[in-house]
């Protein structure tokens, strides 16, 4: 089984170095009851992933490629409003790859950095540019900014 181990942060804009180019994402979600089912297209690849609940920071996840106008059909056809659309960016430091998302429509204004581990216990250094963790926070989990998006929140 693959597994997900991603802790989630918040971002101190003015501390990030110049960006390279990102990957746009547009991103939707069908409903489910015992796992997340997301559509994803990033520049011109799609993908269905599968996600299982969270413990901790972990979660199953699998991931397949589909054609695009499938992709597209599946957002189109069945996957909540909003789409989730970010900019992604990939930021290497310290041996790790960072993901870098930073929001647009919706959810525009909301900027997150995200962590791939091999454990929970796996020790990583942070950027001068990350601050507060949310990986334990739901309201910061793309599925969740459909429902409510980032410029609904008070």
């Amino acid at each position: 089984m693959a597994l997900e181990i991603e802790r989630k942060f918040l971002v101190d804009t003015s501390k990030l170095p110049p960006l390279p180019t990102p990957y746009t994402i547009k991103q939707g979600y069908i409903a489910a009851r015992n796992a997340t089912v997301r559509v994803r297209i990033r520049n011109k690849e799609a993908f269905l992933t599968l996600k299982g609940r969270t413990s901790g920071v972990t979660r199953s996840e699998f991931e397949y490629p589909v054609p695009l106008s499938d992709a597209e059909a599946m957002l189109t056809q069945l996957c909540e409003r909003p789409y989730i659309d970010k900019k992604r960016y990939l930021l290497p430091y310290a041996g790790h790859t960072w993901e870098l998302d930073i929001f647009e429509g919706e959810n525009e204004g909301l900027i997150v950095a995200e962590i791939e581990l091999s454990s929970e216990e796996e020790v990583f250094e942070k950027p001068e540019w990350v601050t507060v963790e949310v990986s334990d926070d739901p309201r910061y989990r793309n599925a969740y900014l459909v429902k409510h998006p980032f410029r609904t929140w008070h």
